[in-house]
């Protein structure tokens, strides 16, 4: 009979395209459905959250300036990363969401089923959203959407996977970068997710993931001035935090996507990725005047 010890996962933060342990030294217990200690969580710090901003911005402008073809090929090449680690996420939302192998199997084949959903379309929102628009004078117009910037993003705190990846996957299938608070009782899928986005050619710092106390990251976070738009699917369960942090993130105009309830199982439209889209309008003269290239 063996008498080798089990060699246990150490879970680290996301940040820049690096595992670092959060700055401040702090760790704190996670448990499964049922109270049994499952790993021991980095408690994040406001450092670590001014460090995940520094960090998602300084990839936004190569993100942003990506081809939606590429885009759309890293996306798809997260899903096959997650396809070839499926069991150890089979067992992760198992643990997190007390559900039976076979429901939390279902929960991650529709987690990688939804980052090639949202691959497809990274090619094909802005022929949607954008195009050209009536006037009534000597001149064209065009209207095409931009990425808004940095986007905070609050993990559902009960889909620890699924939810996770659907709040996730629209924000950077647009050119913005994301700043990742995990689900506070269950965060390891999160922290998980970091690792395969390492391996998939996402570039560094394009999702970072954070993991501790949501209201203690959240916060620094909504008021944070080099943050342009937050996404509260996190803080639904907590109205108070949810307020709080709406009249933290007025305080430069970011935008705000307030929780509501929703389906993560069910397909999802393309609301999550125009809401932290900007629509840039280009006027252009015609005729003789036009065929000068001036432009305004």
């Amino acid at each position: 009979m063996s008498d080798r010890l089990s060699v246990f996962k150490t879970y680290k933060l996301y940040v820049g395209g690096k595992f670092p342990r959060s700055e401040s030294g702090r760790v704190y217990e996670v448990t499964d459905s049922k109270g049994n200690w499952l790993a021991n969580a980095p408690l994040s710090s406001r450092k670590d959250a001014r460090d995940a901003v520094v960090a998602a911005r300084k990839a936004f402008g190569g993100w942003a300036g990506a081809t939606a073809y590429n885009r759309g090929q890293i996306l798809y090449r997260i899903a096959e990363m997650l396809e070839g680690r499926k069991a150890q996420f089979v067992r992760e939302v198992a643990d997190a969401e007390g559900l039976s192998k076979s429901k939390a199997a279902d929960q991650v084949d529709a987690a990688i089923d939804r980052w090639v959903w949202y691959a497809g379309w990274t090619d094909k929102i802005a022929q949607v959203i954008g195009g050209a628009n009536p006037v009534a004078g000597p001149y064209f117009n065009l209207s095409s959407p931009e990425p808004t910037g940095v986007v905070v993003v609050l993990a559902p705190q009960e889909s620890s996977f699924l939810g996770l990846v659907s709040v996730v996957a629209p924000v950077i299938a647009t050119g913005n970068t994301a700043i990742v608070i995990a689900s506070e009782t269950s965060p390891l899928p999160a922290l998980s997710l970091g690792e395969v986005l390492a391996t998939s050619d996402l570039p560094g710092g394009v999702v970072n993931v954070l993991s501790g106390r949501t209201a203690e990251i959240a916060t620094p976070l909504a008021a944070h001035q080099d943050v342009n738009a937050i996404d509260l699917a996190g803080a639904g369960h907590d109205e108070g935090l949810a307020k709080e942090l709406e009249i933290a993130a007025a305080d430069n105009l970011k935008r705000v996507l307030r929780p509501q309830p929703v389906d993560y199982s069910a397909t999802p439209g393309i609301d999550r990725m125009t809401a932290f889209l900007e629509t840039k309008t280009v006027w252009h003269p015609t005729g003789s005047l036009g065929a000068s290239g001036s432009s305004y």
